[in-house]
């Protein structure tokens, strides 16, 4: 039976290899060609060299979006995960109505960034309005907090529900001992819970590294770069360039612009799993 089975997993193998082959490592490898050629269409590509890689360095705009980026992304990082992993330990001592409050807290996650993003633009807005300050098309500081504020709103629920699931893992014979050792809740919390919840710390900062790179919807929905691009995500000023100009030098530019973010989201995401999977206890 085992013999038969590894003589045809390769059929069943095949359907799935087949699409992620068609559907990525294709458009991938056609992609990384285009970063080195002037194209309007995949048809009419001029390979050209380094040439647009040389002038993403000349773009201030691509520069601006990066260090925007990255400092959305530190800020985003440290908020959701140190507010969801409170919400996971409040929600972890079976208080009256957790469930409720799990399913309130995971609800935003269900809505397309698309909709949260022009909801927290009127609601942002108003208050702005009431305060007496410029709007998000002029406002440089209330786009950066917004756009982290609905980033919070929209990942803190999924990524406390990591977390619950991670505490509710953690064995109660080690909290035990620890309480009859006289260790203190916050001595337990930060040497027996935090070293036995780091595998879902591990995942929580990927995935919000990852999210916090790649965000395009609410940055289009929220601001749409206003003002004057002093908003503009990596991932917009992308489309930016691929999109809202006309030529072939624009094409090959935004081309070139995606293959550095794309490598440059997959070596920092490899840095942190790194770091963090270093910290983790074997069980």
């Amino acid at each position: 039976m085992e013999k038969a089975i590894k003589r045809y997993s390769p059929i069943f193998v095949l359907p799935t290899l087949l699409a992620f082959t068609i559907g990525f490592i294709i458009p991938f490898l056609e992609g990384l060609y285009l970063a080195f050629c002037q194209f309007t269409t995949v048809r009419d590509a001029t390979f050209i060299g380094i040439g647009n890689f040389q002038r993403i360095f000349s773009d201030t705009t691509f520069l601006h979006s990066f260090k925007f980026t990255v400092l959305f992304a530190v800020a985003a990082i440290v908020f959701i995960n140190v507010i969801a992993f409170g919400l996971a330990l409040l929600l972890t001592r079976n208080l009256k109505g957790t469930n409720i409050f799990r399913t309130v807290f995971f609800m935003p996650n269900l809505i397309g960034g698309i909709v949260l993003g022009y909801i927290w633009n009127i609601l942002i807005n108003c208050v702005l309005s009431l305060a007496g300050k410029p709007l998000l098309a002029l406002n440089t500081a209330a786009g950066y907090w917004g756009l982290i504020i609905l980033m919070c709103w929209q990942q803190i629920g999924y990524m406390m529900i990591i977390y619950i699931a991670g505490l509710q893992n953690v064995s109660d014979d080690l909290l035990e001992a620890a309480q009859i050792d006289g260790a203190s809740a916050w001595k337990t919390l930060w040497r027996v819970k935090l070293p036995m919840v780091m595998p879902s710390i591990t995942i929580c900062v990927f995935l919000t590294l990852t999210n916090s790179f790649k965000l395009f919807d609410q940055n289009l929905a929220l601001t749409g770069g206003d003002p004057n691009h002093m908003t503009e995500m990596l991932a917009m000023n992308i489309y930016q360039t691929f999109y809202a100009r006309a030529g072939a030098q624009w094409k090959g530019l935004g081309q070139a612009k995606a293959v550095i973010f794309c490598l440059l989201v997959i070596v920092i995401s490899l840095l942190q799993l790194k770091a963090t999977r270093s910290k983790e206890v074997q069980q």
